[in-house]
């Protein structure tokens, strides 16, 4: 996804706090940059560059140092159009007094601009952002205010937007709106920052408002105003204090964002199970759940909607849920979902699962259901975005800051709240022969996970041994399937190792025939009921001659008959193992990306968070 970062104020160089804010997003991944400002006398400057950053930073190392009250930036992840000086942003109208950055996707662009076209404009770039300073420009020469002008616009674009402006005929104004795009408008004691994500504005200020859907915020030096412009009326809304401070954010003693938020994955668990689970009495909490508890104990069926990652951990849960709590349950993918026709009736919960809250697709799925009465749960990781504000009710994974583009602590912390979940569901008069083992477990999890980050120098030895294959297979059976599916995504991810997921019992059914010295096995191989299964897979590979690794639990000796390349995890119930397997896959991927010499936190053609279909 691409980055925004916006400033009006009086007391700092707001060329400085916009560059700095667009690198605190680098981590989202993009491939050009570009900032607009307004300068002490009120002139316009425009620098745009292909490639970092750092590169506009180079271009306007004068201006750095000059008062501009008044600036935008963005990054941009290539869209419409290739990366280049052209394409970037920020898009201006002809004669350069209005300019633009955009996140999100201009549905019906191509009508909008060949109606611009035929009264006059001229287009320079390939993108669908270019029509918006248009379009603004078209309707001021009739208006002649820009607050209205741009509302105009606003109401004829078709998609999703984010949106920061401004224009030199109004040089102390800030314009910023959003439409399924996230966008926070951060309040400092200097001026505000508009930005997409809070961690642009952590090093000014703690202070923020969420815009919603329709509103459009008109920020001046000491004042503020934020409209619905759909429905035409004014948003007093008070404004939320982060959580979380500058320094989750930054590096730390780390090389990279994914090993330092590996190496925070203990910290998370706890985070996820703090204040929710009693061991002196064996119960469970889930505050978020407190106000629809009565309408959870009329629940018959759970639909999970999620996308990536967040879909495998819902398959997890799927077994979770069904297992403990003993309700039905699918999963499904948001983005089908939503174009899907199936009956929902009113004892039906939807579920949805999204580490930023702003997946577009998974909104969109609980849009889908907004009219259906079906009760909508949330799962998130990020406090105030779009999902936590449109559910009836949820639960916080409270992981902290997830930089890098694939998601580690965040998948852990999903597949932990799920289970916390499925203990709150439960619902047989007194708990299951699971219940407490699986509540003492989860309560274990984070000093076991630590033991498997002291592992890290043998798993980066392992991964030295397989970086240079091609492909890989991951299997696993019942808890461990869904594991596979995600350490597969997270090797394809992070090392571009075609890498897939399968359950175990299907190799005979087809990826059988792709096995030989060249393409190796990660075998899922840990305790549990269908183990000795596991290892007549196994032994079918290796029959081929297939390169095995395998995950298995401490003390398993019979693993060796099958492979040397063997990473170990403590001892935990089957339901619990995900978590652990997680982290050493993650691990695996992460140290096979290294030695491929790859940027681990910023893969190629990916973005943190998809807030576009």
């Amino acid at each position: 996804m691409c980055g925004i970062v916006g400033y009006i104020g009086k007391e700092l160089a707001g060329v400085k706090v916009v560059l700095d804010g667009l690198q605190s997003l680098e981590y989202r991944g993009y491939d050009s940059a570009g900032v607009a400002y307004i300068d002490a006398e009120q002139h316009a400057h425009l620098a745009k560059q292909v490639g970092q950053v750092a590169n506009v930073r180079r271009e306007l190392a004068t201006a750095t140092g000059k008062k501009s009250p008044l600036a935008i930036g963005h990054t941009r992840w290539a869209t419409h159009g290739s990366p280049s000086i052209k394409n970037a942003h920020p898009h201006h109208n002809t004669d350069k007094t209005i300019f633009v950055v955009h996140n999100g996707i201009i549905e019906n662009h191509d009508v909008l601009r060949e109606q611009l076209k035929k009264e006059g404009y001229e287009f320079i770039s390939q993108t669908d952002t270019e029509i918006i300073p248009h379009l603004i420009d078209f309707h001021y020469r009739t208006i002649k205010n820009f607050g209205k002008a741009l509302e105009k616009a606003l109401s004829e674009l078709e998609g999703a937007y984010a949106i920061a402006a401004f224009t030199t005929y109004e040089p102390e104004t800030l314009f910023a709106a959003r439409l399924s795009s996230p966008l926070v408008v951060g309040i400092a004691d200097h001026g505000f920052i508009v930005a997409s994500d809070p961690t642009a504005i952590l090093e000014h200020t703690k202070e923020v408002i969420y815009l919603e859907d329709y509103e459009m915020a008109t920020l001046k030096p000491g004042s503020r105003k934020i409209r619905n412009i759909k429905k035409d009326i004014h948003v007093d809304r008070a404004a939320e204090t982060l959580t979380f401070g500058a320094d989750a954010v930054n590096k730390g003693k780390f090389e990279h964002f994914m090993l330092k938020e590996m190496f925070e994955v203990p910290d998370a668990i706890r985070s996820a199970i703090r204040g929710r689970i009693r061991l002196e009495d064996h119960t469970v909490k889930l505050g978020g759940l407190t106000d629809v508890r009565q309408q959870l104990s009329y629940i018959d069926r759970i639909v999970i909607v999620s996308c990536g990652t967040s879909y495998y951990a819902g398959m997890v849960g799927e077994y979770l849920i069904e297992e403990i709590a003993g309700i039905p349950v699918e999963v499904q993918l948001a983005s089908e979902f939503k174009y899907r026709d199936e009956p929902l009736t009113r004892s039906t919960a939807v579920v949805a699962i999204s580490q930023s809250g702003e997946t577009a697709d998974t909104i969109a799925a609980l849009k889908k259901v907004e009219d259906y009465g079906v009760l909508r749960l949330g799962i998130v990781n990020a406090t105030g975005s779009a999902i936590a504000r449109i559910t009836d009710a949820g639960v916080y994974l409270h992981a902290g800051p997830e930089q890098a583009v694939a998601s580690t602590k965040a998948f852990i912390a999903q597949v932990t709240v799920l289970a916390l979940i499925a203990l709150e569901l439960n619902r047989h008069g007194k708990p299951t022969k699971l219940y407490r083992p699986l509540l003492e477990d989860l309560a274990s999890l984070p000093e076991k996970a630590e033991l498997i980050l002291k592992q890290a120098p043998a798993i980066h030895k392992i991964a030295k041994k397989y970086a240079h294959h091609r492909d890989f297979l991951y299997i696993g059976r019942r808890y461990a399937y869904p594991c596979a599916l995600e350490g597969a995504l997270k090797l394809k991810e992070v090392s571009y190792i075609h890498a897939e997921g399968y359950a175990a019992g299907e190799m005979k059914h087809g990826p059988l025939a792709m096995i030989d010295e060249n393409f190796p096995t990660f075998a899922i191989a840990c305790d549990s009921p269908l183990l000795d299964k596991t290892y007549s897979n196994m032994q079918e590979i290796r029959t081929r001659k297939g390169p095995v690794v395998a995950i298995a639990t401490e003390g398993n000796k019979r693993i060796k008959d099958f492979t040397e390349d063997v990473i170990y995890i403590p001892e935990s119930m089957e339901q619990t193992q995900p978590q652990l397997i997680a982290l050493a896959e993650q691990l695996f991927a992460y140290y096979v990306a290294i030695e491929k010499g790859y940027n681990v936190d910023r893969p190629r053609n990916l973005a943190k968070s998809v807030t576009v279909e």
